[in-house]
């Protein structure tokens, strides 16, 4: 009986068997019955021809079949295909060592699950040699013999090159080291990062710096695309926490430790006493073992470890924990502690076995995240139903280079989806793609603390900082409370303000100008000698503010005698480093900043003009005219004539009082509205209309006579002061002469608004200031002076009989303290400030030195007795205009709907417009035919006598009604000559009488009569 068995070797050697030791093999195919000769097999397939006494001692240990698994043989059937995938790891590391015992654990246990599926995977290792160049040829090498999948490299470099060349050839490389933010799937489409990019770790490491309140952090990172890929999503997490990197410091790889010392010597003269350290675990142990040495774990640091030492914490040789005590390392959450337990138990035999004699030191997350990649890559072949697996090569002659040699995969379009596709519950957590990579969770956050690691809490993006896991997850508790942290020399849980000013031992050095005036804001007294005594309004601020910090500052004041030059020299000596901080009257400035940084302002500021004032006594005849202005006026006579018109209107078709010739209404227009100014008018109103109008008008009338008199009086009464400049641009075209302060930046903003520096002189005290105002500009002195209105609030204290504030504001930022750049001082005593200002102790200190700033009386309201203008009164007039148009339309209203037959009529009878119009105002201009006197003792007609019922009105010609005595006849209608007589003085009676009452009343034949207005001599 002959036995044929399939040896997969990649050496290519058919006769030396000795090779193939420690090769993975498998049984092919084993022909039955025994005494039967089997044909050799004539695929391409190297073959072995085995003894019979060979195949003896197999059916011997027929027992070690059934684990052929834990032995590296598998036993396949003929129908399963196979597809190699190459490794490519630096094999002279423990970590890569471990990952391939790990990548061969998940294909073994993937295919002991899942014995049916028609896919093998085999691996094909190569070593990088921790170079990338070798890793880049081993990548060709597996690419040129048509591999369908790479997994690795470890390291970032390796991988961006790696990453083009498996793009070209369509071929799926799978990373589960490589978290540099600088290759990305989304430019590398073949390229699949099976673990966390870097930047995910920024978010939980802002919220941690939050947490504590610190606002500074300097990162220490190696010199490698791994260690820089951090930094861009560092700085916008913590620029989003209110918190930033005011230096760094960068390590190569290849460094010796004397340059770690120069460097960590540099660091400790930064007061940012928060660092945080990505790098590699083996850099990173120099590193802190030499920090250690140098006295910087102890108390005020803080040290923070990214993931890529936070991962291998528990494995650090003990030399390295002792000196990384207090460290907060930062670390992807593990969840499946159950099946890591089970794998760890299995990962440490099979180690032990690959690799006799080496030390086992336990798996990290990388070794976790290799099983989950080898897993889910064979799951992914078996989804892409691979049966015949190759490569397309290029068309055409031989290439000229190995790269342009390089086939592209048959199958690695269709092995890529499908590995995006693959979910699972893999031991480092869900094993769920989007864009190409793994998806953030959890993090974990652990403090060093003696050989082991303290919990302090977690971090998640939906829940942040949390103490317990698992209420987040479940209730989105949202638990800002952390587990108790040992820092760095044991500070007994105190938390380090993360920052300390380098003073090596010496008090800060606070420099204050040395004025010459305005000695409320700062005086130093002695300057020369060492005991100068330094007081004033901002000195008593800085000294209240030191009070509300946290922690101790101690300082001395040093005199800066050249501060009457310029402040912005004073300034810059900050930035010198000549001098640690800057108290005094310095204004916070766009220009200045670039050099230093200021505090929150203690005090508002801007800068104005004073001038000298100038007493108007001059009272024109026309002064009763100026407390309305023209626009007033003129809006008010309309409207004056507006509510008489309304009224009129209203009443003229029922109001015996409105009614007469023309030239008479129209007087009774104006007389009717004026008169509500001075008395109550004697025409009484019949409508309700009219009625509410007057109301609403005399009411108007009430508030505008009222302030007519209020403002007439304070006119005639209050003394006039009138500034003798008021507006910059003619300061400009008279050329006169203007000053400003020592040493203050007024300057600039004068020669901005276009001043000559001719016309400019500078002053030092308010005595100074006002005897320059006194002469003026054309006798050696100014015309206005120019400074910061703080400043001028004490010259006014003092002179302000004579002078006062005018023109406009020009808006600055105030006094504030100076610091150097990125100072962690600044935002204390920001801090401080605004509780100081928010307190009556900042009020207390204001009297102290400004009391006597209120005892000046206020010019302003003196200064521009403006008149009242349209827009005070705008309301009333809006309201008295809609009340008197709302009036007349309801009026017209009524009037269309009672006359509505009759003005049809009149549009009937009538062919033009201008017709049609004036009918209708002749019909309007008569009285109503409804109205009737009323029947009063005092609207009887009595005539000389002659009692009611014994007179007659009868109708005459041109509609002209004659009283006669009742018993003479009904004469005929026609002519005046028919009509009986009457004595003059009768009918003259009669017509005065009817002209008082307009009566209508009834003729004999049953005629509405109507007596007309008739004058005497008519």
């Amino acid at each position: 009986m002959v036995i044929w068995i399939q040896i997969e070797t990649p050496y290519g050697d058919k006769e030396d068997l000795s090779k193939l030791r420690g090769l993975s093999f498998s049984i092919v195919r084993l022909n039955a019955p025994l005494l039967l000769p089997m044909e050799k097999p004539t695929d391409n397939k190297h073959f072995a021809c085995i003894p019979k006494t060979f195949v003896l001692l197999l059916f011997l240990c027929s027992s070690l079949v059934l684990n052929l698994q834990s032995l590296g043989v598998i036993a396949q059937n003929a129908t399963f295909t196979s597809v190699r995938v190459g490794v490519v790891l630096n094999f002279s590391l423990p970590a890569a060592m471990k990952s391939r015992t790990s990548l061969s654990m998940a294909i073994e246990d993937f295919y002991a699950a899942n014995p049916n599926y028609s896919t093998r995977v085999s691996f094909d290792f190569r070593d990088s040699m921790n170079d990338t160049v070798a890793a880049v040829s081993a990548a060709v090498d597996l690419l040129t013999t048509q591999v369908e999948a790479i997994i690795g490299p470890q390291t970032s470099a390796q991988t961006n090159f790696m990453a083009y060349l498996c793009n070209r050839a369509h071929v799926p490389l799978i990373s589960f080291s490589a978290t540099s933010p600088s290759i990305s799937p989304a430019h590398l489409p073949y390229f699949i990062r099976a673990t966390l990019n870097d930047s995910s770790q920024s978010f939980p490491i802002a919220a941690f710096v939050h947490h504590f309140g610190w606002r500074a952090v300097v990162p220490v990172y190696e010199d490698s695309d791994y260690g820089s890929g951090i930094i861009p999503s560092l700085v916008d997490a913590l620029q989003a926490a209110d918190a930033r990197i005011p230096d760094r410091s960068v390590i190569p790889i290849t460094v010796t430790d004397e340059h770690i010392e120069k460097e960590l010597y540099r660091l400790m003269n930064l007061p940012t006493r928060v660092f945080l350290v990505h790098m590699l675990p083996s850099l990173a142990s120099r590193l802190f073992k030499l920090a250690a040495k140098f006295g910087m774990l102890s108390d005020g640091y803080v040290w923070m470890v990214t993931d890529s030492v936070g991962d291998v914490l528990e494995i650090l040789d003990p030399n390295t924990t002792n000196s990384m005590q207090g460290v907060i390392g930062f670390r992807p959450y593990v969840p499946n502690q159950n099946k890591i337990f089970n794998f760890s138990a299995r990962f440490k035999a099979r180690y032990q076995k690959d690799y006799p004699g080496t030390d086992v030191t336990g798996h990290t997350i990388f070794q976790l995240r290799a099983y989950d990649a080898a897993w889910a890559l064979a799951k992914a072949v078996e989804m892409s139903n691979v049966t015949n697996p190759g490569f397309t090569m290029p068309q055409g002659g031989k290439s000229a280079t190995v790269f342009d040699r390089l086939g592209v995969s048959q199958i690695g379009t269709r092995l890529l989806d499908a590995i995006h596709n693959t979910t699972f519950d893999g031991l480092a957590g869900n094993f769920s793609l989007v864009d190409g990579q793994l998806q953030l969770s959890a993090y974990e956050i652990v403090n060093v603390i003696g050989k082991g690691l303290r919990n302090v809490g977690f971090w998640t993006l939906s829940s942040g900082l949390t103490s317990e896991l698992g209420d987040a997850l479940t209730s989105g508790n949202n638990n800002k409370k952390l587990n108790p942290i040992q820092w760095p020399g044991d500070s007994n849980g105190k938390v380090p303000r993360g920052w300390l000013i380098p003073t090596k031992g010496k008090k800060l050095r606070i420099a204050v100008p040395v004025k010459h005036g305005f000695f409320q804001f700062v005086q130093v007294t002695q300057p020369i000698s060492n005991s100068s005594n330094v007081t004033g309004y901002c000195i008593d601020v800085f000294d209240a503010v030191k009070k509300k910090l946290p922690y101790k500052v101690d300082y001395h004041y040093v005199p800066f005698k050249d501060s009457s030059y310029s402040y912005n020299n004073l300034v810059y000596q900050v930035y010198l480093n000549n001098y640690d901080v800057v108290v005094g009257d310095t204004t916070i400035l766009a220009n200045r900043t670039n050099y230093v940084d200021f505090t929150l302002p203690y005090t508002e500021s801007g800068v104005s003009m004073v001038v000298p004032i100038k007493k108007d006594t001059s009272k024109t005849m026309w002064i009763f005219l100026q407390p309305l202005t023209a626009g007033l006026w003129l809006t008010s006579l309309a409207f004056f004539f507006f509510t008489g018109l309304s009224v009129w209107v209203i009443e003229h078709r029922i109001n015996t009082e409105f009614r007469g010739t023309m030239w008479k209404q129209i007087g009774l227009i104006f007389y009717f509205s004026f008169s509500t100014l001075v008395f109550a008018h004697k025409e009484k109103l019949e409508s309700n209309l009219s009625r509410f109008l007057v109301i609403v008008w005399v009411f108007f009338v009430l508030i505008l006579t009222s302030s007519y008199t209020a403002s007439l009086t304070s006119m005639l009464t209050v003394q006039q002061l009138t500034p003798t400049i008021t507006d910059v641009n003619e300061l400009l075209r008279r050329g006169d002469y203007i000053g400003y302060q020592d040493g203050s930046f007024v300057v600039a903003l004068l020669k901005r608004l276009n001043f000559d520096t001719s016309k400019m002189r500078n002053y030092s005290t308010v005595d100074q200031y006002a005897e320059a105002l006194a002469k003026g500009s054309a006798n050696g002195g100014v015309a206005a002076i120019f400074d910061e209105i703080p400043y001028l609030k004490v010259f006014l204290s003092k002179y302000c009989a004579n002078h006062t504030m005018v023109g406009p504001t020009y808006k600055t930022d105030g006094f504030g303290f100076t610091f150097p750049r990125g100072s962690p001082l600044v935002a204390d005593v920001s801090r401080a400030i605004l509780n100081l200002t928010e307190g009556e102790h900042m009020m207390e200190i204001e009297n102290r030195w400004f009391n006597n700033l209120s005892s000046c009386p206020s010019h302003n309201t003196d200064l521009h007795s403006s008149s009242l203008s349209f827009r005070s009164f705008a309301g009333l007039f809006i309201i008295t205009g809609a009340v008197s148009v709302l009036m007349l339309l309801i009026f017209i209203g009524r009037y269309i709907y009672k006359n509505w037959d009759k003005l049809k009529k009149i549009c009937k009878d009538n062919d033009t417009t201008a017709e049609i119009l004036r009918e209708i105002s002749k019909h309007y201009d008569r009285m109503e035919s409804s109205v009737r006197p009323v029947p009063n003792e005092e609207n009887r007609l009595m005539f000389d006598g002659i009692k009611r019922d014994e007179v007659t009105l009868t109708p005459v010609r041109e509609n002209i009604a004659i009283a006669s005595d009742r018993s003479t006849p009904m004469a005929s209608r026609s002519t005046q000559q028919d009509a009986p007589t009457v004595s003059t003085s009768t009918r003259e009676r009669i017509l005065i009488q009817a002209e008082t009452h307009n009566l209508t009343t009834q003729g004999s034949d049953g005629q509405t009569l109507e007596v007309e207005q008739i004058t005497q001599g008519r």
